[in-house]
């Protein structure tokens, strides 16, 4: 705890699910913490309260990562308001379900928006300004890596961007001293995957663990990451998912 004291990180898509449980443990581990928000106002700011009330600064910034504007003025106000920018987490990301003879292709378009050019824009825009030790971290799945049955393609395949994506830019920074790494959890206990869903008995055939994960286990993660102990991993895939890909 206290690892990440005089850090500050930008959550993208943190207000709630996943991205909640990354802003509050890079909190927890002394981050200053700016996380992003498209609709959930009201969530951000109890996000943005829970962080100032672990002895933290907290700010919730309005940003579409499908608009490049948006992400440009979500890092300039973080850096901005928060006096610095140490770590990047995108973990703001949009489902798609479905197969692929019945894609919509505009619903598809802003999937790829999102979850593979909105990383790609917030990176851009936070290289200027990260410092030696600085930490780009982004959140896929594993269905990047196997998808073991139908109906996710579109996802999937926004998802397995994020693998190049990440191999390719550690090679770019590494002589910056920024690492670059993905965390790609499986099934995981969210709004929007709840344990108690409609096909959570199916995911968890998957697993060797027979469970979902917590977001707080993803989070941990991710602020090991974010510490110094992770200072030569990098390009690196870190799965969570039970054992489901294995």
């Amino acid at each position: 705890m206290g690892n990440l004291k005089g850090k500050c990180a930008l959550v993208t898509g943190g207000s709630r699910g996943i991205g909640a449980a990354i802003a509050l443990a890079l909190a927890e581990n002394g981050a200053d913490v700016a996380i992003t928000y498209q609709n959930a106002a009201e969530r951000a700011n109890g996000i943005v309260s829970s962080i100032e009330e672990l002895g933290q600064r907290g700010l919730a910034v309005r940003a579409d990562s499908a608009d490049l504007n948006a992400v440009k003025r979500a890092v300039s106000d973080t850096v901005e308001t928060l006096g610095r920018l140490d770590i990047l987490v995108n973990s703001a990301a949009i489902g798609l379900a479905g197969p692929i003879a019945d894609l919509d292709l505009e619903k598809y378009q802003t999937l790829m928006d999102v979850n593979v050019r909105g990383p790609l824009a917030f990176a851009q825009a936070a290289i200027p300004h990260l410092p030696n030790g600085g930490r780009i971290i982004s959140i896929g799945s594993s269905l990047g890596d196997r998808v073991p049955f139908p109906g996710v393609t579109a996802y999937a395949m926004s998802k397995s961007a994020l693998l190049s994506f990440t191999r390719g830019l550690s090679r770019e920074l590494g002589l910056q001293g920024v690492t670059v790494n993905l965390v790609a959890p499986g099934s995981t206990d969210t709004e929007a995957n709840p344990a108690d869903g409609e096909s959570a008995d199916f995911q968890r055939s998957f697993s060797s663990v027979a469970r979902f994960a917590q977001p707080r286990e993803i989070a941990d993660v991710v602020a090991f990451l974010a510490s110094p102990a992770a200072g030569v991993i990098t390009g690196s895939i870190v799965t969570i998912d039970g054992g489901a890909n294995a």
